[in-house]
């Protein structure tokens, strides 16, 4: 295995803290990706790894040499990509990762469409609400809604979330509408999370955040659940409008409490950083931005109702 190879493989037990899943990634034997790292330390000098019987970890020197490796491997895919032919149409493989409501909703229907204009391109879709790195996981590009934290990722901006109270109009004549956020501890509230007892919705009032204890008389941690509950009339629910957009445009849901809604969250396409991002991935980006962009679909729908 030359240079580069081992750098490489190194990197992937690193990344995945495994010798047997960086050599499943790398398509070679246990024992070549071992053999590799080892070659490596001897060339060096130095332990790069320290291993035991659960998980493999880079020492001191390991990591600084990974960072490294990970800065070289990228400017040599980014050298030969430039060579290659850059602007060619997308193809290979694209594996995309993204929430569960959001990509049974609309995600599935643009990926289809993509895919009718970059035929010769396959995609591998996952879809969990679980958060994952693109690069342990090997995916291309995570789609993900919320309030970035610090990260090491690459994020870029598809298109705003806004969240709003909604409930139904049977619900909302037999129980009342409430007149401010703190009415909401007397009504039955559909809760995204795991738990039924302890539950607080963030909210604004007069431009300043507040946080409101509510009675969920549900908990799901899937949105289209709540949905689901809120047209039968089981309470109010705090949902994206890319989720309850249509039903509001329709007047199956109504707004409750239209000026304590919280702050719009945003929708980013995640990526790794120190690579050349591939024309595949750059592609299918560029068509989520214009696809959903600053007025998605499901926010005109609720404009308009």
């Amino acid at each position: 295995m030359d240079k580069l190879e081992a750098m490489n493989a190194f990197a992937k037990v690193v990344a995945s803290g495994s010798y047997a899943e960086a050599a499943r990634r790398l398509n070679l034997t246990r024992s070549a990706v071992s053999k590799a790292v080892m070659e490596l330390e001897q060339a060096l000098g130095a332990r790069l790894l320290d291993r035991t019987t659960r998980r493999v970890t880079p020492t001191e020197a390991g990591l600084a040499y990974y960072e490294r490796c990970l800065a070289i491997l990228a400017q040599v895919d980014e050298t030969e990509a430039q060579i290659s032919r850059l602007h060619d149409e997308p193809k290979g493989v694209l594996k995309i990762n993204a929430p569960m409501s959001f990509g049974t909703l609309y995600l599935g229907g643009a990926v289809a469409d993509f895919m009718i204009r970059y035929s010769d391109l396959k995609v591998e879709l996952t879809l969990t609400d679980r958060f994952i790195d693109p690069l342990e996981e090997g995916v291309d590009v995570t789609v993900r809604i919320g309030a970035m934290v610090d990260s090491s990722l690459i994020a870029r901006r598809i298109s705003p979330a806004r969240i709003v109270l909604v409930a139904s109009p049977d619900y909302l004549k037999k129980h009342g509408t409430p007149q401010s956020p703190v009415d909401l501890a007397n009504h039955r509230c559909l809760s995204y999370g795991h738990m039924t007892s302890m539950q607080r919705w963030h909210l604004a009032e007069k431009g300043k955040p507040i946080s409101v204890a509510i009675g969920a008389c549900l908990s799901s941690n899937n949105g289209e659940v709540l949905r689901d509950a809120a047209l039968k009339g089981i309470g109010i629910a705090l949902l994206p409008t890319f989720i309850a957009g249509k039903d509001i445009a329709e007047k199956r849901l109504q707004v409750v409490l239209p000026e304590n809604q919280p702050d719009d969250l945003t929708i980013h396409a995640l990526y790794a950083p120190n690579r050349y991002l591939a024309t595949k991935t750059r592609v299918f980006i560029d068509f989520l931005v214009d696809r959903f962009g600053n007025t998605p679909s499901w926010d005109v729908c609720f404009d308009k109702r």
